[in-house]
């Protein structure tokens, strides 16, 4: 994490976690008493999204910490729950909708600890699975070099029963996570792609190899691991690349140790076109064929989505045939020409994925 410039609430008091982030980021903090001050700094900037990914404002969440993922009422949802801790990347993906999602994009770390703990009890203390993630606004390991927070929670999960952590990233940050009594409680994630997708668009992350590789040093300490394909990434031959990635995952790991594989093609808000356009002009990642879905983004033409679905679930299939695969966001249609059924009935997906967390990770069956 390369900060130039470092600037926390003055709201927030000056506790353990504070200095360990000071000390580790090794940049001399600005003490603000508003976010205005944040957001003038990046505006003032010719491209405010590379300005972002160099600024770090550390403050305090002041909206819920715990809450369900959004989804959409159009395309069915996994039931996923978000913890709140941070928002935006350093990396820098052509695709990333966080550049159109957040206006301006601020580089936020939650502080608070004490916080989290307190929000989790209340999730912790109901007698139902939660499979709960912290990488829906953020890469849940970039903070590992330099904040306590991811060992703070992997430790929290397991000394519980029904509430799975998964950390999901496009990094290789573990080495902190190596040596942490788990008990079982926390998948450790990798968003994949083709080394071509990777080497074009996804600015700054860890290289495909490096990526399956961390995840083979997770396994050895008895993580369990998932994968996401999303946003797959229709171009010539891309069903060959994604084939070989499925391929050299189970080279890496054992099908096992796989909790779940998502699959997702790529979608974008029409407004990330320009974003796109203007900062990665080298990308083509915007001119497919795409047509406006039901949830108001550009998705593939259907049926290009359901050709390159069947050919990748296929390839899974034929290393784990009782591996749970799932889409994300993709509709009744999609689901039956590609996998056979469709999780017809409201909260059907998450069940059929806290089976899945269930039988791998160290949740008590009984809250199914």
């Amino acid at each position: 994490m390369k900060i130039d410039t470092l600037f926390i609430d003055k709201a927030i008091p000056e506790t353990v976690e504070i200095d360990y982030l000071i000390s580790r980021l090794k940049t001399d903090p600005q003490w603000i008493e508003n976010s205005r001050t944040v957001y003038d700094f990046i505006n003032s900037a010719d491209d405010p999204v590379s300005k972002a990914k160099k600024t770090l404002y550390i403050t305090k969440n002041r909206g819920a910490v715990v809450k369900a993922c959004p989804g959409t009422s159009f395309y069915t949802c996994c039931d996923y729950t978000i913890l709140h801790t941070g928002t935006f990347c350093t990396m820098d993906c052509s695709y990333c909708i966080l550049q159109a999602y957040f206006h301006p994009p601020v580089l936020q770390y939650f502080a608070g600890l004490e916080m989290l703990a307190h929000n989790l009890e209340k999730i912790f203390s109901q007698n139902k699975i939660f499979r709960i993630g912290t990488g829906e606004f953020t890469d849940s390991l970039i903070w590992e070099k330099i904040s306590p927070q991811p060992k703070f929670l992997i430790e929290t999960f397991a000394r519980q029963n029904n509430c799975l952590l998964e950390l999901k990233t496009k990094t290789i940050n573990i080495d902190s996570l190596l040596p942490l009594d788990h008990n079982g409680k926390t998948v450790i994630a990798w968003s994949l792609n083709t080394s071509d997708i990777i080497r074009s668009e996804e600015k700054g992350t860890a290289s495909l190899t490096a990526r399956l590789e961390a995840a083979r040093r997770v396994e050895s300490k008895g993580y369990r691991l998932a994968f996401h394909f999303d946003p797959m990434v229709i171009y010539p031959e891309c069903e060959i690349q994604y084939k070989k990635v499925i391929k050299q995952i189970f080279e890496y790991v054992r099908p096992e140790s796989i909790v779940w594989i998502s699959i997702g093609t790529f979608r974008f808000m029409p407004k990330l076109k320009q974003i796109i356009e203007k900062r990665f002009k080298h990308s083509t990642i915007c001119y497919g064929e795409f047509i406006l879905g039901l949830d108001n983004k550009m998705r593939y033409f259907k049926p290009l989505r359901i050709e390159l679905y069947k050919q990748i679930i296929s390839c899974i299939k034929e290393y784990a045939p009782n591996l749970a695969v799932y889409f994300c966001m993709e509709d009744e249609e999609v689901w039956e020409k590609c996998i056979g059924f469709f999780p017809k009935k409201e909260g059907e997906l998450g069940h059929y994925l806290d089976k899945s967390a269930v039988a791998h990770c160290s949740l008590n069956s009984n809250f199914l």
